[in-house]
Formats: C-alpha cells, sequence, structure tokens
C-alpha cells in the first residue's frame, strides 16, 4: 500500500492518503483554469475514508460548469488548494495533483472539457477525453 502525503505551499495544511486514486484527471474547464492560474486543473480523486486532513482550512464554495457544488479547503496563510469535495460524490476527496510534489504520481486517465483545451496543452497518450 503507497502512502502519499500532499500540501501547501507553507506546509501548515495537510492531507495523507493510504489508497491508490480512484481517478487521475485533467479538467479545462474556465472554473478550473480560473482556481489555478494555469490552463487546467489536475486532480486525483480518492475514497474519503482513505485521507486524512490536518491544519486549519478556510472553504470556498463554488458551482462548477456541470452545475455541482465544490467545496475547496485552502490554507487560510498561503493561499494554496489542499483537497476539495463535490456535492454529488460525498464519499470521495478530490486533491490536487501538484500539491503532492511526486513527479511519480499516476498520469491522468481522462481529460474533462476538450472543447476548453488550449491547444498547445499536449497530453499524455491514451487519455480519453470527454467534452
Amino acid at each position: 500500500m503507497t502512502t502519499r502525503h500532499a500540501r501547501c505551499s507553507c506546509g501548515q495544511l495537510e492531507a495523507e492518503t493510504t489508497a491508490e486514486p480512484l481517478r487521475v484527471s485533467v479538467c479545462h474547464c474556465h472554473a478550473c483554469q480560473l482556481r489555478t492560474g494555469s490552463v487546467f486543473g489536475a486532480q486525483a480523486r480518492f475514497a474519503k475514508d482513505a485521507v486524512t486532513m490536518a491544519g486549519r482550512s478556510s472553504q470556498y464554495v463554488r458551482v462548477g460548469d456541470s452545475g455541482q457544488k465544490i467545496t475547496f479547503h485552502f490554507c487560510p496563510d498561503c493561499g494554496a488548494t489542499v483537497y476539495y469535495q463535490l456535492e454529488r460524490s460525498p464519499g470521495v476527496v478530490a486533491i490536487p495533483v501538484g500539491a503532492f510534489a511526486d513527479r511519480g504520481f499516476p498520469a491522468p486517465g481522462y481529460s474533462f472539457y476538450e472543447s476548453r483545451r488550449h491547444p498547445w496543452a499536449a497530453l499524455p497518450p491514451g487519455i480519453t477525453c470527454v467534452d
């Protein structure tokens, strides 16, 4: 079993998981672009009971392009998002892949909102693309 540690930039807010991701994906929706300041968001979903959080977090709730509410937990000191929860998936916790700072992390298997992908943003071969 693999233990993985995610954390914010200052290290105050952390998440630890002892499970493999249920899914690793990238999302090109405008909300993810604005949230990350990048051209897409990359996240891994885990069973909630396999994730332990530690530290203080502030929350921001937004409605995604899909119409679903998402609650983001971010560090009140440095502002980095460490995990979030989707209203329609209460048994799942999503963690931004970058919060693991692990270049050996599994590659994404799915790419969402392909119509909003920047044309120069290359993805791994064999990824399932969904618009």
